[in-house]
């Protein structure tokens, strides 16, 4: 994203943090997904979470080298229970129980596993695991029972919205019938009697671009000027993201269970796409991703259920370049696998109107050491301004990469303003914002390496 980097760029420094931030009616977290071959490995993922304060995360399986890294990091994970293990677990007792020991009771509670999604968008499952589901999902609670794991550990299982068979106007949303007797109705019984919530998978991404003539992208990115009013009732929706979550309100009230919670599970959008996936562009997708934030953390409900916590996790952490599909499922990350931004999110809750610039948690807390360098895909000319600002205006120490110093060499633009960041950054105390410059710097967890110059943690 192209950021002019003088002055101006410090107003819009704080969208630098990654600071997942929990509101007294709201949570953000990411979905840590890894279908790549270039990802870093666990220990520097929790790392990183750390260094930006995501204290939240979800993944699709229970791999152990993950569980094992995230071990008191004090991040709260959601696992999976894979689509391919629901007929076992549905079949027999002794598996749910083995996977339970194998998998949650090893790791828990040194790992902070907060619930077990049980499958994954189960009903668009081509392996037709539909009649495992609810099945599976009482056998894996009773073994959470049977190892005093329930009252810590929820389960449930996320749902897309095609499992919907209307969602417009919002108040006439319902179930798909062929599911509601079979599958809805027992699930979400079960979701009420062990106090769990609904997990749902929201995209206003995909009504927008198979809908573009139809729905305005203001409305689908969070946009000041859009809005609708759903005529049934008299609501007003200001995004597609309620009218759609609203939808799922409506569909469970019209099924008798409109005490049970939701979480959503997924949501995002990409950074990048086809042709023909209209929309899919990074200024949208940090325009989506900003206002989404903004929206979770402004402790505000939804039109139907106003007084109702949001709690979202964004989707997702890396660009994952293994996915299948489309060129938009390899561009919904808000890192890239070498840790750098693809664009920047405020994930800070705003205070009495205005930003708080607070530090980074894990800065504060001293829990990780962590140093801004250079974007390796910034455009040389906002390189060379960005490093002319700190050295000058900024008050970096650009001393050690003058001719003939500790750190001249090597003689590169991006290992002088590397080190001329970094500088600006410890001299900060890593506060957020102060790793910005226009874009062309990212905050790192492991320690930069340019020849023989050491980069400081502190100034």
């Amino acid at each position: 994203m192209a950021v002019s980097f003088l002055p101006y760029c410090l107003i819009l420094s704080f969208f630098s943090a990654i600071s997942i931030t929990q509101a007294s009616s709201g949570m953000i977290g990411v979905n840590y997904g890894r279908k790549a071959n270039n990802l870093p490995s666990p220990e520097n993922v929790v790392n990183l979470l750390k260094s930006q304060g995501i204290n939240r995360i979800k993944i699709y399986d229970t791999d152990n080298n993950v569980l094992t890294a995230l071990a008191h990091s004090r991040i709260k994970v959601v696992v999976a229970l894979p689509n391919q293990l629901l007929s076992r677990a549905a079949s027999r007792q002794s598996f749910a129980d083995k996977w339970i020991q194998h998998n949650i009771r090893k790791h828990f509670p040194a790992t902070e596993i907060e619930a077990i999604a049980v499958g994954n968008e189960v009903f668009v499952d081509p392996m037709n695991t539909t009649p495992y589901l609810v099945t599976a999902m009482k056998n894996i609670h009773t073994s959470l029972v049977k190892y005093n794991l329930d009252k810590s550990i929820k389960i449930s299982s996320p749902i897309a919205l095609s499992a919907l068979a209307n969602s417009y106007p919002p108040s006439s949303g319902s179930f798909k019938q062929e599911l509601v007797e079979p599958v809805i109705k027992p699930m979400l019984d079960l979701l009420r009697k062990t106090s769990s919530y609904l997990m749902v998978n929201v995209y206003p991404f995909f009504a927008y671009s198979g809908k573009a003539d139809k729905i305005s992208l203001d409305y689908a990115l969070f946009g000041d000027n859009a809005g609708t009013v759903d005529s049934s009732n008299g609501l007003r929706y200001d995004s597609l993201f309620d009218a759609q979550l609203d939808a799922v309100y409506a569909a469970m009230s019209a099924v008798g269970f409109n005490d049970v919670k939701v979480m959503v599970t997924e949501t995002g959008w990409p950074s990048a796409g086809d042709e023909n996936e209209i929309g899919a562009s990074e200024a949208n997708a940090a325009a989506y991703n900003r206002g989404l934030v903004k929206r979770v953390l402004t402790g505000n409900g939804t039109p139907l259920r106003s007084k109702e916590p949001l709690d979202v996790f964004l989707f997702a952490l890396f660009n994952e370049n293994q996915k299948p599909g489309p060129t938009s499922e390899r561009n919904y990350g808000l890192f890239y696998p070498n840790e750098g931004k693809v664009y920047d999110v405020p994930f800070a809750a705003a205070v009495d109107g205005n930003r708080d610039h607070q530090a980074p948690v894990a800065a504060r807390e001293g829990q990780t050491e962590t140093w801004c360098v250079s974007r390796g895909d910034a455009a040389e000319e906002k390189l060379q301004a960005a490093l002319d600002y700190a050295c000058g205006e900024g008050g970096a120490d650009c001393r050690p990469i003058q001719p003939g110093a500790t750190c001249y060499h090597p003689k590169s633009l991006e290992a002088h303003a590397s080190f001329a960041f970094n500088s600006y950054y410890q001299k900060n105390a890593r506060r957020v914002g102060t790793c910005y410059f226009g874009g062309t710097a990212h905050v790192v967890t492991q320690h930069p390496r340019y020849g023989k110059c050491k980069f400081p943690t502190e100034h």
